[in-house]
This record gives C-alpha cells, structure tokens and sequence, in this order.
C-alpha cells in the first residue's frame, strides 16, 4: 500500500522532532498504522536549516501554500504557531482536502469552533493530541478512554515554565524576579515569557479540554486568567506552613449552573500527588463518575514528547484514513449536532476556598475586626496564622484560610478590609483547590 504523504508546515523544534521520532521508529510505526507513514514536503522559511534537517530526499520549500496545493499530499502538520497565517492556512489546507495535525493550542483555544465546522464539513479530520500538555495523551484520554464517564472536573498543571518556577521559589525560597530570570538562562522560559507567567498558554489548553470534557464550544474568551508574577516567596512559604503547595491550575469544573474554566494560582493540599509534580513537568487531574479519579503525568513540552503526540495523531489518520466521515470520533468527543449551550461561569459566580494575606499593624483589635467583616460577609473561616512581629516590628502578617464562598462576595469582603487603617498593603488572595 502506498505511504500516506505528509506535509510538514515548520521544521523547529518540534518538527525537527518529528521528522527524527518518525525516521527512528519508522518499522514499529508502520507495524502500528498498517501503513508507511512518510514526510514527502517541508516548508519553512529558512530552507537552508530545514534541508539540513530533513535531507534531500524531501522537498522543501519556503511558501506553506505550495505544501498544500501538491495533490499527492494526504496530512498537513501545522507547526508555525500563533493566530495569523497558522489559521489562514489550516483553513486552506481543509477547504483542499486534507486532513490536519496541530499543535497549535492558541489557534484552536480562539477559532477552534470555525476550524472543527469547516472539517467536518469538508469530512476531513483535524487532530490536536499535541496541544494540550506535550507528550501526555490527555485529548485521547479524555474523548476517548473516557468516553462512558460523565467527567465532573479537571485541574491540570499545564504549563511547564510557570511549574519550574514554582519549584525553584519553594526550594530556594526566592523571589519571583529572581527565579525568571534563571528560569530564562536555562531555557525553560522564553525571553518573552508573557504568555507562560500571565496564564494565557495554560488557558488555552484549560479552554480545549473543557470543550472536550463537557461537549461545550471552545470559548476562550470566557476563560478567567491570572498568572503568578504577584506570588511572593512568603506566600509559597506560609502555604507549606499550613500543608499546602502553591501551583498554577487550569480547572475545568461541571456545577449546576453551567461550566467553571479559569487558571489561577491554588493552593493544593501537599498530600494530592498533583501538589508534588516538580519542575518542568505536567500533570493532569480527572474526577470522573464511573472511573473516580485518574492522573496523566509526563513532560507537557519539549522536541520529541510532542513530537510523540504529533505522530500518534498521524497513525490515527492513517488508520482512518478511507474510513466514512461520520464513524470517526468525533473533533470534541461528542457528536456535532449534540453540543451542549450550558453557560461558561463568570468568575463572580465561581464558589471556591481563599487564603488572604492581610499585613497589619500590630496592635488590639485587629484580628477582631477582619473577622467581623468576615463574618457579616458569611465567609466562615478554616485556619488562622499570625507571624509574631518581631522586636521593634509595628506591622505583623495575618494569614487566614477560608470555607467555601461564592468570589464576588470574597471580592466584596476584601474591598471593606483593605478600607481598615490598619490594613497597610494590598491583600493577597490565593485561591484554595482540595481536588478531593
């Protein structure tokens, strides 16, 4: 049987990966896909690198467009990233015939619903395995080894940049400018880090899994995000106090009144395995009906673990291949014509537990009346740590750990106790996740 033909859009990190996964295990690849699966074209920009890497036994061209108009190419890989041309030609290579393979979490987070109709239109398929957390299958977990479950929550560490950093401000007790920047000098951070340590990537990967989870469009404008760059080293430390770690989510959560999606930092109970994934790896949580709860752990980046999620979309299409349209699985687990309009919560309406770090003057009455205010807002509180001032300190920090309430009256409450005199500088609030 002939090799399915594959056009690969960039040859970077990733597709570099790729062309070397699939050169090194071409005989067990083929043995798994019942067909050769080979990368006949290359575009990118720079030719000179993308020969080197791929020989000359492929073409390789700098206009994307020529990869999609060559009759004889059956998948498109689209490896560029971002939202402009990545879409542009996604869309031109579906409205060709082909099928796809992304990695492009931000692409398919904002214009998934317009992509996923134009190919099921077309009766063409487009997979994304490697969107969402590298090398870990959790597309495929969740739209398909899952697929009995009534899926109740998913929280994930989802982004490895900002877990390092994590891990490197809890071990060294450091600060978060420090830690960047040494983040930054080892390669784990880019030199644009905005997208990791604002929360955006892990809220594009939070918004696709949701979709998948509970059958809802992908909505990312919906999605409630806050990255790390306000965490202070006493923050990590006072949470380990207490028997927490502090790690940022993505949380993806079915409620009565629609559908929660936000990424945030949470402290995590130190006994959940998730609390103890270190450094730049991912992990995956999944409260389920029929399964309970299943953890998916591995490496959410670098070249040959994606690499690996790319080729496994790859082997699926090619199994599928000259399958009807209608009996493949379907883009986001459930059938198209049976999506769900349940609402994306704002994060007013969000019910979770907080911890507060108030610094105050160190004086009578203090406790007394952040409690008060607490209690008239019916916020109930779990635990109460106050560090000694010590000698000659007129300001003390107080540290409280909340029940569960509703955010908005969280944000009410705040407000009224940041107006106390005594209350000399902004409040934290960290969000509390038992994920029990």
């Amino acid at each position: 049987m002939k090799p399915i033909q594959v056009g690969l859009l960039g040859i970077g990190t990733v597709g570099s990966g790729v062309f070397n996964v699939l050169q090194r295990n071409r005989e067990e690849i083929q043995r798994r896909a019942g067909r050769a699966i080979e990368i006949a074209m290359v575009a990118d920009l720079d030719v000179d690198r993308a020969r080197s890497v791929a020989g000359d036994a492929v073409r390789v061209v700098k206009d994307a467009r020529e990869v999609i108009a060559d009759p004889e190419i059956d998948i498109v890989v689209e490896l560029i990233g971002g939202y402009g041309i990545a879409r542009q030609l996604v869309m031109e290579a579906i409205a060709a015939g082909k099928h796809v393979v992304t990695a492009n979490k931000a692409l398919l987070a904002v214009h998934g619903t317009e992509i996923f109709a134009a190919a099921h239109q077309r009766g063409v398929m487009v997979a994304f395995e490697a969107a969402v957390a590298g090398g870990i299958p959790i597309i495929k977990a969740l739209r398909e080894g899952l697929t009995a479950n009534r899926i109740q929550w998913i929280a994930g560490i989802i982004n490895g940049t900002t877990n390092f950093i994590l891990s490197e401000m809890r071990d060294k007790g450091l600060d978060f400018d420090a830690v960047l920047k040494e983040a930054q000098r080892l390669g784990y951070a880019e030199a644009d880090p905005t997208f990791d340590i604002e929360g955006v990537d892990a809220a594009h990967k939070a918004t696709i899994m949701s979709a998948i989870a509970f059958g809802i469009p992908v909505q990312f404008d919906k999605a409630y995000v806050e990255g790390i760059t306000q965490l202070g080293a006493q923050d990590i430390r006072y949470a380990e106090q207490l028997g927490y770690r502090i790690k940022l989510l993505g949380i993806t959560k079915r409620v009565p009144a629609g559908i929660e999606l936000r990424v945030h930092p949470s402290l995590v109970p130190a006994r959940r395995l998730i609390a103890n994934v270190e450094g730049a790896m991912n992990a995956v949580v999944v409260q389920a009906d029929a399964v309970g709860t299943t953890l998916y752990y591995g490496k959410g980046a670098g070249s040959e673990p994606t690499a690996s999620a790319v080729i496994a979309d790859l082997v699926d299409i090619t199994r599928l291949h000259t399958a009807d349209a209608a009996h493949r699985v379907p883009h986001l687990a459930f059938q198209p014509d049976q999506m769900s309009d349940q609402p994306v919560l704002p994060m007013a309406e969000v019910v979770t537990s907080y911890y507060l770090r108030l610094r105050v003057a160190d004086e009578a009455g203090v406790l007394a009346k952040v409690t008060g205010l607490l209690a008239s807002a019916g916020i109930s509180i779990d635990a109460i740590l106050q560090r000694e001032a010590g000698e000659g300190e007129r300001h003390t920090d107080l540290i409280i750990l909340t029940h569960d309430t509703r955010e908005g009256t969280m944000n009410e409450a705040i407000a009224q106790m940041q107006a106390l005199p005594t209350v000399i500088a902004p409040i934290v609030r960290i969000r509390k996740e038992e994920l029990a």
